[in-house]
């Protein structure tokens, strides 16, 4: 018998059959997958906003899923399991100062800014030695309340606000501005005009300080001037103490008390690096104090004042209530405000950057 018309061979059937089937389970597949991813990441965006969370920290979260069976249905549940790091930032303050509590001859950081050591403190042959990186403090000069007198100046007889929270230490300026061979210049005011070849300290208004003989070695010109410190002649120069240390003490380097030559002197200097270093001790003679600076890597320095009642030196610690004057000279009489209420006597602060 010959096949009806449109008539199916044998067996098509049973293949658009297993065909059809086929094409169920895989859509069933998917759409159970489908089903898995969405729970993981629904999971994931809940755990993110869930109270008691931590704060806005940087958090790095990773997402696994496991399936279990409930032994009275077929039915199958996913949940999820969160892992989470947590980035802390370190803080790091803006200033830090400890004074050393035992100095020795080697040099010992006693602050910090931003993290990075700005100044050290050794003690050697009698002499305190404070030496301060540039790169991250600054110098700046103080009229006294007399010397210099207190109207006019923008740093005047005692630390300024501006100054407070950033300051590091502070130190005794030069000698009386009655005294002869010396200057005393900040912010175009004059207190006492400056003198060709007196040994100089020069802040420049970029923040960086200099020593050395006025119109012999500094001003550079490259900069310009915001305050000058004249005293004496070079304490030290070009690496080498003066010629006049040991043999002309009281004429050359500042009457004493008593006339003695042995008493309370300090200096500033400058090494070739551009660091500073403040020097002070009770019981020095010129020439030992320009020794300890020369060892200490100084090729220029300045005396400043003498005799105990007006050497004395500070770091300062910081709290909440203010800072806290910590004495850097052993033996220092002290002065009555240590710089942060009004003072008679010119003086120096060291901020940080």
């Amino acid at each position: 018998m010959a096949p009806r018309r449109g008539g199916a061979r044998p067996g098509a059937s049973a293949s658009r059959h297993r065909r059809r089937a086929s094409r169920r389970t895989i859509r069933a597949r998917w759409a159970a997958l489908g089903a898995a991813l969405a729970g993981v990441v629904l999971a994931g965006v809940v755990l993110a906003l869930g109270g008691g969370g931590a704060g806005p920290a940087p958090v790095t979260a990773t997402a696994g899923t496991t399936t279990t069976s409930d032994s009275s249905s077929s039915s199958s549940a996913s949940t999820t399991t969160a892992t989470a790091t947590t980035t802390r930032v370190r803080v790091v303050p803006a200033l830090t100062v400890t004074p050393a509590t035992a100095p020795a001859t080697a040099w010992s950081v006693v602050a910090r800014v931003h993290g990075h050591p700005a100044a050290w403190l050794a003690q050697r042959a009698g002499v305190t030695l404070i030496r301060f990186d540039q790169r991250y403090v600054h110098l700046t000069l103080h009229a006294g309340s007399i010397d210099g007198g207190a109207a006019g100046w923008r740093y005047g007889d005692q630390i300024t606000a501006r100054e407070i929270h950033r300051l590091v230490a502070a130190f005794n300026g030069g000698f009386k501005l009655t005294y002869h061979a010396v200057g005393f210049v900040s912010g175009g005011h004059v207190a006492v005009p400056l003198s060709g070849g007196l040994a100089s300290i020069v802040t420049y208004t970029d923040g960086t300080t200099d020593v050395g003989a006025w119109n012999e070695g500094v001003p550079t010109r490259r900069k310009t001037v915001y305050s000058v410190l004249q005293n004496q002649q070079l304490l030290v120069d070009r690496g080498a103490p003066a010629p006049t240390v040991a043999s002309c003490i009281i004429a050359c380097w500042g009457a004493t008390i008593q006339g003695l030559t042995t008493v309370a002197r300090s200096a500033v200097g400058v090494r070739a690096d551009g660091e500073l270093v403040w020097a002070a001790g009770e019981q020095l003679t010129p020439a030992t104090l320009a020794d300890v600076l020369v060892g200490a890597g100084v090729v220029r320095a300045v005396e400043l004042d003498i005799n105990p009642d007006w050497v004395d030196g500070y770091l300062y610690t910081h709290h909440p209530t203010g800072p806290a004057a910590v004495p850097a000279l052993p033996g220092q009489l002290g002065i009555a405000g240590q710089f942060l209420a009004p003072y008679t006597r010119d003086f120096f602060a060291v901020v940080a950057n």
